[in-house]
């Protein structure tokens, strides 16, 4: 048992098994399916967090009906073919130890004709709320049916292998919807009391049991809303859950936050605080006698996790999104290296990110996420002959590309030319409640200092330096730079700001970095909608200044949709007074005031404005690699030197390059 953490590593008895820890891996949309069957990509990266030491892992979601099926990446519904392909994936699971779990859902109403080309499925007919579809009211066979198709889901789990399985019953699907009494408006014995609201998912949960048998496992996903008026609250959640628990209908309850009424919540970022959903773990701990509870939501680190248990909130934790960015956080944790743990820093960039616009996730800061049948997991071979390597510039790509060559033996020197690592993706961690960046930055000194790199900072390195340097294979990553022409994309021919020359126009990078002293009024134009720009405006607001944010966008923050961030995001910025001007563009610029343009009629007008903040797209700091071009030296480019794009870009190509050195 690790000391650090004596809570979380004791084990706990769940149905007919034994959890060797407290923590979960739990149920999300990987969205890896290949023609609606797991394969090597899911196989890869279940292993590895089983390899990481989770006790329980549960699969993402299954669509029990053909009228369920809401991604590309679904499993395919009904169908015993599946059966096979998990088996695969339950073995070696379970081979480490891991308790395997497949979560069972159907989200009724927020269904996607787009995928599915079915009719939604709910109890009363209500609209979708994940796109613009209506639903079709079931009939009492269709509700049969329904619940006949959960129970061959369950058959099939077992088939497959695994100890049990979880009821969807969270973010307003469909268990939920018949819970709920605003979309749950029938009046046969599937609505109105709570005993005939409930008949839906006990018939479901007690025909489990009958068909799996005693030791098989069910749980049940449950959330909580708040803030939504027709959502159910803590006290009606509360007799739900008592109602299956009393009747021994459940194992466990997994408790989350947020639903297809604020979908913001269901995955966090940085804007919401930590252990979101402890309030209704706690509020269920206190009634149920049977089932366990387990709290997930925003649960990041082992200390959060160690603390929710030994609050006796409940009894398991679900960490997902810290163990996509690092697989081994169990493992560490047990043994006393939580420092060792690469943190997630909850931006959902290339989790949740992808998921959103339907494609497998990955992980920002974890690239190997989603390629572990590639790469070998996140553990790494030794290199065949060990070489010296140097490498030029310290952002994400050469820390990666550092860390990944030194884990494999070679002899790495990495040469910063700032006093500081982190590059440009330093000075987001300076942006507002973005402290978690920095802290990532500091797991690579750590990590780089473990494994003996040499650091040189205060390095700038011009071609005849990097020729003379003693090394077998040179990287660079020097980043790139902002282009410092006021060029603007939705202008084209327009080549250089008009009245660039008049001065106080800035980089984001000049504002972050402390480069430039503004004056009262600002007038910042985010071109690229992402935190670039929306965080240094947030930054500035905080500063005290008087924040006009402008965009040729329909709205601020549109870049940010895909990651669940934009709402919460301009609502603190509408909190601290920033001025949104939308579908615009900086037509020329007179020292105090911009002149600004609707991209929809053309219309001018003066915008009044002490400084010009620019957030467009950064060029490549390319000039070492096209003085080196010649060299007879081995070298290699990766990162924003190459073409400027956002930070996962980075951290990939650092880890695959780090791979093949």
């Amino acid at each position: 048992m690790a000391t650090a953490f004596p809570h979380l590593f004791q084990p706990l008895k769940l149905g007919g098994r034994t959890l060797k820890n407290r923590i979960v891996f739990g149920a999300h949309t990987a969205n890896m399916a290949e023609g609606g069957l797991p394969g090597e990509r899911h196989l890869g990266y279940y292993r590895e967090r089983a390899l990481g030491g989770a006790a329980m892992i549960v699969v993402e979601p299954v669509p029990v009906h053909r009228t369920g099926v809401l991604t590309r990446g679904n499993f395919l519904p009904g169908d015993d073919a599946v059966i096979p392909h998990f088996r695969r994936i339950t073995d070696v699971c379970k081979a480490e130890g891991t308790v395997m779990i497949q979560q069972l859902y159907h989200v009724g109403q927020h269904g996607d004709a787009d995928n599915s080309f079915e009719a939604n499925w709910s109890p009363s007919g209500l609209p979708s709320y994940h796109d613009s579809d209506g639903s079709h009211a079931v009939t009492e066979a269709e509700i049969e049916e329904l619940i006949a198709a959960y129970i061959q889901a369950a058959r099939r789990a077992r088939a497959a292998g695994f100890d049990g399985v979880e009821l969807f019953a969270a973010y307003h699907a469909l268990i939920d919807q018949f819970w709920t009494p605003w979309s749950n408006r029938r009046d046969d014995r599937w609505g109105g009391s709570l005993e005939n609201r409930t008949r839906f998912s006990r018939a479901i949960a007690d025909g489990i049991r009958k068909s799996c048998g005693p030791d098989f496992i069910v749980g049940l996903a449950i959330n909580y809303e708040p803030d939504v008026e027709v959502a159910l609250n803590i006290e009606a959640l509360q007799e739900v859950i008592l109602h299956h628990d009393e009747r021994g209908l459940i194992d466990y309850v997994t408790c989350g936050v947020g639903s297809y009424f604020d979908f913001y919540k269901l995955m966090p970022t940085f804007l919401y605080p930590e252990k979101l959903s402890l309030p209704l773990a706690e509020a269920l701990k206190s009634v149920v006698r049977h089932a366990k509870v387990q709290s997930e939501c925003h649960i990041r680190t082992p200390e959060n996790a160690d603390y929710v248990i030994a609050s006796g909130a409940a009894d398991m934790v679900s960490i997902v999104r810290g163990q996509i960015a690092d697989p081994h956080l169990a493992r560490k944790a047990a043994e006393g290296r939580p420092e060792d743990i690469r943190g997630c820093i909850s931006c959902n960039q290339m989790c949740w990110g992808r998921r959103s616009r339907d494609y497998w996730i990955s992980c920002l800061i974890n690239p190997s996420a989603g390629r572990e049948y590639l790469w070998g997991g996140d553990r790494f071979r030794p290199a065949e002959t060990p070489r010296r390597i140097l490498v030029v510039g310290g952002g994400p790509a050469g820390l990666e590309c550092a860390r990944v060559a030194a884990e494999r033996g070679h002899r790495v020197t990495l040469a910063e030319a700032s006093s500081e690592l982190g590059g440009q993706f330093r000075l987001a961690g300076l942006q507002p409640r973005r402290g978690q960046v920095l802290e990532l930055l500091d797991w690579y000194g750590r990590q780089l200092e473990k494994l003996q790199v040499t650091l040189d900072y205060n390095a700038p390195l011009e071609a005849g330096d990097v020729e003379a340097f003693d090394a077998d294979a040179v990287v660079l990553a020097t980043g790139s730079l902002p282009a410092e022409t006021g060029f603007q994309k939705w202008l084209p021919a327009q080549e250089n700001l008009d009245g660039l020359e008049k001065g106080r126009v800035w980089s984001v990078e000049d504002v972050m970095s402390r480069s430039c002293r503004l004056g009262k009024r600002v007038l910042l134009l985010d071109e690229g909608g992402n935190w670039r720009g929306c965080g240094t405006a947030w930054h500035l607001a905080e500063q005290g200044h008087k924040v006009t944010l402008a965009t040729p966008d329909p709205m601020v923050g549109k870049e940010l949709q895909r990651v669940a961030a934009d709402l919460p995001l301009r609502r603190r910025l509408a909190g601290l007074g920033v001025t949104f001007v939308t579908e615009v563009l900086v037509r020329a610029w007179h020292g105090n005031a911009a002149t600004l343009m609707s991209v929809l009629d053309g219309k001018t007008w003066r915008e009044a404005a002490d400084d010009l903040v620019l957030a467009t797209t950064n060029v490549a700091n390319s000039h070492l690699a096209e003085a080196l071009a010649g060299s007879a030296k081995e070298i290699h480019a990766i990162g924003d030197c190459v073409a400027a794009r956002q930070a996962p870009y980075a951290f990939y190509e650092g880890r695959r390059l780090g791979l093949r050195l």
